[in-house]
């Protein structure tokens, strides 16, 4: 029953309880479901997840259609999430009493634009050390960030589609599926740029490579410690990605040479004992010359 224009109300308690009815007959339908969970009121936590949500909102066309999908996402009604190279989809329940399907085309980056960031990127990262240690510089991450030109997408670079009644060109649904990339971002960083498109191995495969010719110039001669493929150190590097490492540029990564071992010291009153020793010694076989020529 509707009371002029707007709908009854619905508490929030009644909109999860409705929401986790739907999910158990969908579980039986389809199977495994990947439901979003936001815990607080902050729908994402990790630099690639608040990045996201952030771009989104950064534009015009959405900074006003966003905020009513973030209610849906933090009362769990994004029931299911599946993030692909250029499509998201999703299912959202609602107020009809099947949830709603949601697709939304992410255009993959282009060439031209991802051949500008390796570049950059490349005089942006200062040593190997840096990746090694799971930091990631903030000058990059503001290249990464660039509006209009770096990885994120813009709206025109967005398509979306409900199969809900709504006439808005973007209706809650779609902005809590949204929302729900972001969160999903702070686990699973990597589904990003499977999203995008892009090959992160290409970024940080050069990076190493870069690092691998600085180091070499630096050394006269071959080092006896050489970071090798299979070293459990390049797993640092992607997983701070969550990516792997093409092998050809992770062969030949040199540390820098260990510093060569010095005399051994010997300490003053070893020093003293060994004399007094020695003194020992030439005093015996001097009292053994004496005794054999008197004899």
């Amino acid at each position: 029953m509707r009371y002029g224009d707007f709908p009854p109300y619905v508490s929030v308690a009644e909109r999860r309880a409705k929401a986790q009815r739907q999910a158990e007959k969908l579980k039986k339908k389809l199977g495994n479901l990947e439901p979003v969970a936001v815990v607080g009121r902050t729908p994402a936590k990790s630099w690639w997840g608040k990045s996201w949500n952030q771009n989104l909102e950064r534009y015009a066309d959405y900074s006003n259609r966003l905020p009513r999908g973030r209610s849906y996402l933090s009362n769990g009604m994004v029931l299911d999430l599946k993030i692909d190279k250029e499509m998201i989809k999703g299912i959202v329940a609602g107020t009809a009493s099947s949830p709603y399907q949601i697709n939304i085309r992410i255009q993959a980056i282009s060439d031209s634009v991802w051949k500008r960031l390796v570049e950059k990127a490349l005089g942006k990262v200062e040593t190997l050390q840096t990746l090694l240690e799971g930091k990631f510089p903030e000058a990059l991450k503001d290249l990464f960030f660039a509006k209009d030109a770096g990885l994120f997408p813009a709206p025109n670079e967005i398509k979306f589609d409900c199969s809900c009644p709504d006439w808005a060109s973007m209706c809650k649904h779609v902005a809590a599926v949204l929302y729900g990339v972001g969160a999903r971002l702070d686990t699973s960083p990597e589904l990003f740029f499977t999203l995008r498109g892009v090959n992160m191995d290409n970024l940080i495969g050069q990076v190493a490579k870069k690092e691998t010719e600085k180091l070499l110039s630096k050394q006269p001669g071959k080092s006896s410690r050489i970071i090798q493929s299979s070293d459990n150190r390049l797993s640092d590097i992607s997983s701070l990605f969550g990516v792997s490492l093409a092998a050809d540029a992770t062969d030949a990564i040199s540390a820098a040479p260990e510093a060569k071992s010095a005399a051994p010291v010997i300490p003053q009153n070893a020093h003293r004992k060994s004399l007094r020793k020695q003194k020992l010694q030439s005093q015996k076989k001097n009292r053994q010359k004496r005794h054999e020529s008197v004899s």
